[in-house]
């Protein structure tokens, strides 16, 4: 377990998880974002990569088990992201769609920050989150995030413009 919080916990991916990552990765309405589902060659692509992930930095995205049932219902975590010229660090999350509107991805994502501030010792959090992604967008505001500016991606043959959403390890350390 790498985090825990009142319902969840977080842990490492395996390809254990597999199947329910299909769940997730391979509805159309839950990846509205990514401009529909993935094949089983993308999702196996996407396990993998968090994967490497875990092996450069340490992080990535991690499985979300709701304590409740011990299922996975999501993932969240932290990754190194291109934004314009740079690499930043991000928060991200994508959970089941019948996990959707009960707080679960605002506090996976709330712990995944504190642990960005307390262990990695980041000075600056983001989320980059798609325009028409309004949910995630809330789930941002909600973590106290606010927006900081905008780029436009090409990714499945589209352009898509994003909001950068950012927290700073300083504004956390003025509240204390």
């Amino acid at each position: 377990m790498i985090l825990e919080t009142e319902r969840l916990y977080m842990r490492e991916l395996t390809e254990d998880d597999f199947d329910a990552l299909c769940m997730i990765l391979q509805d159309k309405d839950a990846m509205y974002a990514y401009e529909g589902a993935f094949s089983d060659a993308e999702v196996q692509e996407w396990l993998d990569g968090q994967f490497a992930r875990y092996q450069k930095w340490g992080f990535g995205l991690w499985a979300v088990i709701l304590k409740e049932t011990e299922e996975l219902i999501g993932q969240c975590g932290l990754t190194m992201q291109p934004w314009k010229d740079r690499e930043v660090l991000e928060v991200g999350y994508l959970f089941r769609r019948s996990c959707w509107h009960k707080g679960y991805a605002t506090e996976a994502a709330r712990a995944c920050i504190a642990y960005a501030f307390a262990e990695l010792k980041a000075a600056e959090v983001c989320s980059i989150i798609r325009d028409t992604n309004t949910a995630s967008q809330g789930v941002a505001l909600r973590n106290g995030m606010i927006k900081a500016d905008t780029w436009t991606k090409h990714y499945r043959g589209i352009d898509m413009p994003h909001i950068r959403y950012i927290k700073k390890a300083e504004d956390v350390l003025h509240r204390l």
